[in-house]
C-alpha cells in the first residue's frame, strides 16, 4: 500500500515544533510578526532569534511573512510531475519503482521538490531521483553492503550509499525488485 505525502506534513510538523519550543502557536506569532517592521528576511530572523526562534520554527514564520516557495505549496503530484515535464518518458521508470515498492508492504512517498524519498514503517529506505535527462537513479539504504554488480556508489544522500541507475521501466526488474525490498526490510 503506498501513501503520497507533499509538504504539508512538514509544514503541520513546523508548526507542532513551533508550539512546543515557544508555548504559542503559528497565529499568535504571526500577530506579533505584524506588530514589528523588518526591511528583509535577515533581519526577521535576527529578531527571532532573540526571541528564541530557531530552526524548523524560524525557517516557518520567515515564509509565513515572506511567502512560500512554489515547491512548499504543491500537491505531490504536481512535485512528481514537474520532476518528469521535461522528460515524460522517465516517468515510466518513476512508475514502474512506485509499483515495486508498493509490493514490499506499507511505504510511504515523500515528494519534494527534485526528488521522492520512499519511507518504510521506521524510515526512509529509498530515493527515487531523476539525475539526467535519460536516467533515474534509484539510492537505496543498505547497511553493510558494498557496490558490486548493478549497485553503484552513490551521493545521493549520506544514508543512500548505493544507487542503481535505470534507462527504461524494463530495468526495474526481479533484480532491482531484490535489493528494493532488502532496503525496506533492512529499514522496516
Amino acid at each position: 500500500m503506498i501513501k503520497t505525502r507533499d509538504w504539508r506534513r512538514t509544514k503541520a510538523m513546523w508548526i507542532s515544533v513551533l508550539e512546543k519550543r515557544t508555548g504559542e502557536g503559528l497565529n499568535a506569532w504571526n500577530r506579533r510578526i505584524r506588530k514589528q517592521t523588518f526591511d528583509d528576511a535577515r533581519q526577521l530572523r535576527v529578531w527571532l532569534s532573540g526571541q528564541n526562534v530557531s530552526g524548523y520554527a524560524q525557517q516557518l514564520l520567515v515564509m509565513e511573512h515572506s511567502g512560500y516557495p512554489e515547491f512548499i505549496l504543491a500537491t505531490a503530484e504536481e512535485l512528481i510531475e514537474k520532476q518528469y515535464a521535461n522528460c515524460p518518458q522517465l516517468r515510466a521508470i518513476y512508475d514502474a519503482i512506485i509499483d515495486a515498492a508498493a509490493a514490499c508492504g506499507e511505504v510511504a512517498v515523500q515528494a519534494r521538490k527534485t526528488y521522492v524519498s520512499l519511507i518504510a514503517p521506521r524510515r526512509t529506505f529509498a530515493r527515487v531521483q531523476r539525475t539526467t535527462k535519460t536516467r533515474v537513479d534509484l539510492g537505496l539504504r543498505l547497511a553493510g553492503q558494498h557496490p558490486g554488480g548493478r549497485l553503484q556508489p552513490s551521493n545521493i544522500h549520506e544514508t543512500m550509499r548505493l544507487q542503481i541507475s535505470l534507462a527504461t521501466p524494463d530495468e526495474v526488474d526481479s533484480e532491482v525488485q531484490k535489493w528494493l525490498r532488502r532496503a525496506y526490510v533492512d529499514n522496516s
